[in-house]
């Protein structure tokens, strides 16, 4: 049986995870970073791996309500237009 892991995220009882974007984002690195070495039994690598889709999803849904919140604040804002961001140059 998995261990509880006492760093992982609490969820709010909607289901959503708790914390602001940069806790969450500060999380899901963690969990990569743990995955990646490998070290974990797998009940507890499929927990942590699930966790991480977990917070993947709320942190895209994050993003995408930020877009839209900006998206809406420049077209009621002086008739300007939204435009998509250009890649950063390496």
């Amino acid at each position: 049986m998995p261990q509880a892991d006492p760093e992982r995220t609490a969820l709010s009882p909607e289901g959503s995870f708790e914390g602001s974007f940069e806790e969450l984002l500060e999380r899901l690195e963690a969990i990569v970073e743990r995955l990646e070495r490998g070290e974990l039994a797998l009940e507890d690598a499929l927990a942590t791996f699930e966790e991480g889709v977990g917070l993947t999803r709320s942190l895209s849904e994050r993003l995408g309500g930020a877009e839209r919140r900006v998206e809406e604040l420049l077209r009621d804002g002086v008739g300007l237009a939204t435009r998509p961001l250009e890649a950063e140059s390496d």
